[in-house]
């Protein structure tokens, strides 16, 4: 199978046009953080499936982390991949347990199922 060249990153938006991704990257500290959160997810557009573990890794499901680090905070961004070169990214948070906690993973798998039903109405 051939990667494609470049990835397409699409923030999720809801049914009533809210982007989770969108809102977590505005709320963050400071644009330093900002900054290296978009550095991270440039990473992933060049390099998609390709990103090795220290910036991103599988959880379950489909369910995928983006890892990101600056000082003492641990940011994560969950996604998934959707059709041949799309990444959805559906929302972030900070980390602050050994593992990502399981509601987060339920609200990215809710997020993935949404996306995927309006997407099948949309294509008929």
């Amino acid at each position: 199978m051939r990667l494609p060249e470049k990835w397409e990153i699409i923030y999720y938006e809801d049914r009533n046009g809210g982007s989770p991704i969108e809102e977590f990257i505005d709320g963050l500290p400071s644009v330093m953080h900002q900054a290296r959160v978009l550095a991270v997810i440039g990473l992933l557009e060049e390099h998609g499936v390709g990103l090795h573990r220290h910036y991103a890794d599988l959880l379950e499901d489909g369910i995928h982390e983006l890892r990101v680090r600056v000082g003492r905070l641990r940011y994560r961004i969950l996604y998934f991949y959707w059709q041949r070169n799309k990444i959805v990214l559906t929302h972030g948070f900070a980390k602050t347990t050994r593992r990502v906690p399981e509601r987060e993973i339920r609200r990215a798998r809710r997020c993935r199922e949404e996306w995927l039903s309006r997407e099948k109405r949309e294509t008929r």
